[in-house]
């Protein structure tokens, strides 16, 4: 039985990362993957794309996209925070050491970026970032339940389990005009008696958004899925992100109250 750890939305905070990969090493998984946005917001970029690109695959995020070319749709916050990443993504140290082919670490997480899929399926599980219809971009929230045209449309492209982030709130979507969260269902959910397509959101690992601060990512079986909340030092972030000029400190301040 394959199990599988799967994040999303790292967002540059390498405290956070270091800590679920901690807690990974509990969970006797056989493979990582990334839903995106391993950059953006965060004061660490390029060290978590390093841990990440030894995971199994990552998908394409807004912001990873962002950190290549124009943001589009970003507040100025975020804006300045994806150019100030950039700026981190292309520098070059005097110690940088190419590897044999002559490949700096700079330069080998830009082709990392430049090679990630907007989609993965594997069998009828689809991996995306945003949605089944708007891979990168489409935010899907808890009140489009609400939308039936829109949920509708959705739940049409998904072959059976499609796993997202990008809203940076967890929860499971059913097609009765469901969302499931973790809190209700005890953080797992049994797929054995789930008949239905499901849209499964598995949170953030580093900026959360549904006002509990803890880090959040999912273990996937042939039977459940499972969400693990994950305690990190988050004023270590705080004051990473305030030591940089060009990030915002409110950046850092909302991660107190996962918002």
């Amino acid at each position: 039985m394959t199990r599988t750890a799967i994040l999303s939305d790292i967002h540059g905070n390498l405290t956070a990362l270091l800590a679920v990969l901690d807690h990974i090493e509990s969970q006797n998984v056989d493979r990582i993957i990334c839903l995106g946005d391993v950059v953006g917001y965060g004061p660490k970029p390029c060290e978590c794309l390093d841990l990440v690109m030894k995971f199994d695959f990552c998908i394409l995020g807004n912001h990873d996209s962002s950190a290549m070319f124009d943001p589009e749709g970003f507040n100025a916050a975020a804006e300045q925070a994806i150019f100030w990443t950039r700026t981190q993504l292309e520098s070059t140290s005097g110690d940088e050491q190419a590897d044999e082919n002559g490949i700096t670490p700079s330069r080998r997480r830009m082709n990392f970026l430049c090679g990630l899929p907007r989609t993965v399926r594997e069998d009828n599980n689809l991996f995306v970032h945003g949605s089944p219809r708007g891979p990168t971009n489409e935010y899907v929230m808890p009140e489009d339940v609400q939308n039936s045209k829109k949920m509708e449309k959705l739940f049409s492209l998904v072959p059976k389990l499609c796993f997202q982030g990008h809203t940076h709130v967890p929860g499971v979507f059913t097609m009765n005009s469901r969302f499931v969260r973790p809190d209700e269902i005890e953080d797992k959910f049994d797929l054995t008696t789930a008949g239905d397509r499901l849209m499964i959101n598995v949170g953030s690992v580093g900026q959360p958004r549904d006002l509990d601060p803890r880090s959040c990512y999912v273990v996937m079986d042939e039977q459940s899925i499972q969400y693990h909340r994950i305690e990190y030092d988050i004023e270590k972030t705080v004051s990473q992100i305030e030591a940089e000029p060009e990030l915002d400190n409110f950046l850092g301040y909302r991660l107190r109250e996962g918002r």
